[in-house]
């Protein structure tokens, strides 16, 4: 999250030396967000999904997949144009 010009000069006071705004904790939406972002990436870097078979990332990325799935996350590519699609089912 980025905080507003004008609030960070007034923090930035020595009178505030120290204190600063809190940072939100990330939302459950923001994690499965994050997560779903990064098997995007990593499929999109490999070429394929990732397997259980593969390095410890590849077995992370793996298990991270399978539980998007539980969720209810569809993620599939399209090999004909290397694009990585995902959508959630109701």
């Amino acid at each position: 999250m980025e905080w507003p010009k004008e609030l960070l000069e007034i923090f930035d006071d020595p009178l505030l030396d120290g204190v600063r705004p809190k940072v939100s904790a990330p939302t459950a939406d923001d994690r499965l967000n994050q997560k779903l972002t990064e098997v995007r990436n990593w499929i999109a870097a490999h070429g394929r999904e990732p397997e259980r078979s593969g390095d410890l990332k590849e077995k992370m990325m793996c298990a991270a997949m399978t539980a998007l799935r539980e969720k209810g996350f569809e993620i599939w590519t399209s090999k004909k144009n290397w694009k990585i699609y995902s959508t959630i089912r109701y």
